[in-house]
């Protein structure tokens, strides 16, 4: 192997350990998320409340994709992230419903 198809596997190595990290950390995060909006729904399903609230989802839309342009990723990618959590939050919010 030369030196520089050598260096590039390493570097190919260390870029893809950085990315086994930050997945390992999306999981643990999005875990922690999920648990507090369990916790949510189940208040919501106490209290009767809609499992969706859409003027709240909007405004953490808008607030994600401005983080996102401040973090130099695509607010479009940050706005379809959201959107597919929401999703999933609010199944789980019409679960604790019934």
């Amino acid at each position: 192997m030369t030196d520089t198809v050598s260096r590039a596997a390493d570097l190919l190595k260390e870029h893809r350990e950085s990315i086994d990290r930050l997945d390992a950390i999306l999981v643990f995060t999005l875990a922690e998320r999920f648990k507090h909006t369990q916790a949510v729904g189940v208040l919501k399903a106490q209290h009767d409340l809609p499992p969706s609230d859409p003027a709240r989802e909007d405004n953490q839309i808008a607030r994600l994709q401005d983080l996102a342009l401040q973090a130099d990723l695509d607010p479009e990618f940050a706005k379809k992230f959201l959107n597919f959590v929401i999703q999933e939050v609010i199944q789980h919010h019409k679960q604790h419903k019934s």
